[in-house]
């Protein structure tokens, strides 16, 4: 037996968005359910993300803390971000993440893995891409504001990160994701079998 997700679409009898932000919004279905009745589901609607797990060669992840208001807290991250324009290729969008937020370039990108955040209640994918050959970037640094102005950066050895995730010390789910599948595709065909940078990506497609 294959385990593989399948994508599906259930029947739809209405559909309205009753609010709108400026990068998501909330969109309520009335959704026919597989005994024919109808219930109703309310979701964010969301662009998509990238984030970069970005490994130097002293095998260290570049982590950023960052203050997240909706869970009032300081989080270890690796670098992300929102997929801003439709359909926009999600290599170039972790490129530019990992500018912005590190001023830092890499010379090689392969996809770690592809998830739903929260499928319960957000459409939200994200694409995790591992970076590395890592080095300074050109150019001026990226105008940080708001939450970006009190940035904090660190060099945090794999071991390390996985010891602090297993002991519920860091929380971030691209963190989270990444670092164990970093450690499962060291630990199977290596890190060179991974998909390559541009891989298809069919819950946000783009053109290469």
């Amino acid at each position: 037996m294959t385990i593989k997700d399948t994508p599906e679409e259930w029947e739809i009898r209405s559909s309205e968005t009753p609010f709108r932000g400026a990068k998501t919004s909330v969109r309520t279905d009335e959704v026919v359910m597989p005994d024919g009745s109808v219930a109703r589901r309310d979701y964010q609607v969301h662009p998509g993300s990238v984030a970069v797990l970005a490994l130097d060669d002293d095998d260290r992840v570049l982590l950023i803390k960052q203050y997240r208001h909706p869970v009032r807290h300081k989080l270890w991250e690796i670098p992300a971000g929102l997929l801003d324009v439709p359909g926009e290729n999600p290599l170039h969008a972790a490129q530019r993440e990992l500018y912005e937020e590190a001023h830092v370039k890499a010379e090689d990108w392969r996809v770690l893995t592809d998830v739903y955040t929260t499928p319960g209640g957000c459409d939200e994918s994200v694409r995790v891409f591992l970076a590395r050959g890592l080095s300074e970037a050109e150019g001026a640094r990226f105008a940080a504001e708001h939450e970006e102005t009190d940035l904090q950066y660190a060099r945090v050895p794999v071991d390390e990160l996985v010891r602090g995730v297993l002991a519920g010390e860091l929380h971030n789910n691209c963190l989270v994701v990444g670092v164990l599948s970093l450690v499962a595709a060291r630990g199977g065909a290596g890190l060179d079998a991974l998909r390559p940078a541009e891989a298809p990506w069919p819950a946000r497609p783009f053109e290469a």
